[in-house]
């Protein structure tokens, strides 16, 4: 018994053989550890890779709106994962605002149209040492990818000048202005050629007014003194065209009104849809080149209101005395300005028109002449981005089609009263007019004629028509040629039930006679104004065409 205590006394105090039973723990140890750092290293490899793929069909998947699922998941295969590690595919809209929390910039579903995709992908790792610690055979790796589409276009509606009267167009515009113009022909000329940048024009507007490090969106939202607005578009163009002929007569309009104290919004004007976040200065890839007259004439509108154009214009035309015009321009749809940034579904829309145009006709025989009152009421028209298609490599092959809708015509010859042209709610229903009087017994008339469709016609404009800023116009498809034709076809006179003979006839065949002039009376006001009979005109100023990218 003895001597087996001592024995074992010696074996616990024997230090020999130690280092060799710690080394061999510490080996299997380090074995693990090794082991589990090579799975921790798969994994992460696996996972940039993961990331990748599915940032790669995010990015393929907004490119492809119309069909993202199978874009996706085609790029998902590509890259040898199954096609059931897609897990989701979510389109939505995604704002690009510093303001907005990142996780809450997408949204799904899509507010209108989408201009974004999100991806979410599965994929497996297997586990060969951490198996034996967690249980597990593989490890799961779970990876997001929004993408947003960046093509998109800028595009606008109406202003239109199919020729230039000067006197006409001083009359309209300066009473839009509040002012009086004595611009010739040559200025309006100058002016509808000049081209400036439109965010060129935002930003000499900021300067101007002392707006510093302000977003485009607080400086669209403010409103500001036409003069001050004027005078912006005239620095704008100094610097942008030199001291030419439209720097002249820019300059002529901006002393006329430097003393207007009427104030309008620009974002009644521009529309920078997702850049309008970006700081008064900062330019995005899509531009906006506009005629100076354009924005003029634009100005002119939104700057008058509801306010009644009350004017006489002498346009010399055979049997026509003199013309004596009111006018009234309503608001555009809410939220619809004249220029607009942005993608695919985005619109504008031309502002409600109404014109009374009294022509006084020149008579023959018994009717020494005729007071004919024409009233004509244009209908807001539409223009809505249907798809920006970008051609890559070759941008030179890219196009946007824009989907237009003119406004209805709806024409009275009638006794149309002052309440009338300025009540936008109802359209207005006439008592018949006052035509001539012979002998002192009054000729009255009343006629009607409507004109117009609802249904888009698409326009496409390819690149070439881009850059060059061509416009184009719409007619309606049920465009009559002639609308005082139309009227007159329809006119239904009244001669105080005394028979006269023949004085009908002389009426009808003093009216026929100037049915050509009395169309280009109209066309000529309606014009001016910014919009034609039965017409629209639309033009992209811009396409942007990088492809969709990767956000937050």
């Amino acid at each position: 018994m003895t001597g087996i205590l001592m024995l074992m006394r010696r074996f616990g105090a024997d230090e020999r053989g130690n280092f060799a039973m710690i080394s061999a723990g510490l080996m299997t140890l380090l074995i693990g550890c090794a082991g589990l750092a090579i799975d921790l290293g798969t994994i992460f490899a696996d996972r940039r890779k993961t990331q990748s793929t599915a940032d790669l069909a995010a990015i393929v998947a907004a490119a492809n709106l119309s069909n993202p699922v199978n874009a996706a998941t085609a790029t998902v295969t590509q890259n040898n994962y199954p096609a059931s590690a897609l897990v989701k595919v979510e389109t939505g809209t995604y704002t690009a605002n510093s303001a907005i929390a990142p996780q809450s910039r997408f949204v799904t579903p899509a507010v209108g149209i989408p201009n974004a995709a999100r991806v979410t992908l599965n994929t497996q790792t297997p586990l060969y040492f951490a198996r034996y610690l967690t249980g597990a055979s593989s490890f799961t790796i779970k990876t997001t990818a929004t993408a947003t589409s960046t093509e998109m276009a800028t595009f606008a509606i109406g202003s239109r000048l199919l020729s230039v009267n000067g006197g006409v167009i001083n009359a309209l515009l300066g009473s839009m202005l509040g002012t009086s113009l004595s611009l010739s022909v040559m200025d309006y000329n100058s002016l509808i050629s000049a081209k400036i940048d439109a965010l060129d024009f935002l930003s000499a507007l900021a300067t101007r007014v002392n707006l510093t490090g302000v977003t485009y969106s607080d400086l669209l939202s403010s409103n500001f003194k036409v003069g001050d607005i004027i005078a912006a578009a005239l620095t704008t163009q100094q610097i942008t065209n030199g001291a030419n002929a439209a720097t002249t007569a820019l300059s002529t309009i901006s002393q006329a009104v430097t003393g207007s104290s009427t104030k309008i919004s620009p974002g009644n004007l521009i529309d920078l849809g997702p850049f309008a976040n970006l700081t008064v200065g900062q330019k995005p890839k899509v531009g906006a080149s506009v005629s100076v007259f354009d924005l003029i004439s634009t100005v002119a509108q939104i700057a008058n209101g509801s306010h009644q154009i009350a004017t006489s214009v002498n346009l010399g035309l055979p049997g026509i005395a003199n013309v004596s015009v009111m006018a009234t321009i309503g608001e555009r749809p809410v939220g619809s300005s004249w220029i607009v940034m942005g993608t695919q579904g985005v619109s504008v829309h031309t502002a409600q028109t109404r014109i009374l145009a009294t022509i006084n006709v020149l008579g023959s025989g018994s009717i020494a002449s005729i007071n004919l009152p024409v009233y004509v009421e244009v209908a807001s028209g539409t223009a809505t981005l249907n798809a920006v298609s970008c051609g890559h490599p070759d941008i030179s092959t890219s196009q946007v089609t824009v989907g237009v809708t003119p406004g209805i015509v709806d024409a009275w010859i009638g006794n149309v009263t002052v309440a009338d042209m300025t009540n936008f709610t109802t359209k207005p229903n006439p008592p018949p007019a006052t035509l001539a009087t012979v002998l002192g017994i009054p000729i009255t008339g009343l006629a009607h004629a409507g004109m117009g469709n609802t249904t888009p016609t698409n326009v496409n404009f390819s690149y070439s028509d881009i850059q060059s800023g061509t416009k184009k116009t719409v007619t309606t498809t049920n465009f009559l040629t002639s609308l005082t034709s139309t009227l007159l076809g329809d006119l239904s006179l009244n001669i105080a039930g005394i028979p006269l003979p023949g004085l009908g006839a002389l009426v009808m065949s003093i009216l026929n006679a100037v049915t050509s002039p009395i169309d280009q009376v109209l066309a000529t006001l309606l014009s001016t104004l910014g919009i034609g009979l039965g017409q629209v005109d639309v033009w992209v100023l811009g396409i942007r065409c990088d492809g969709a990218v990767l956000v937050n």
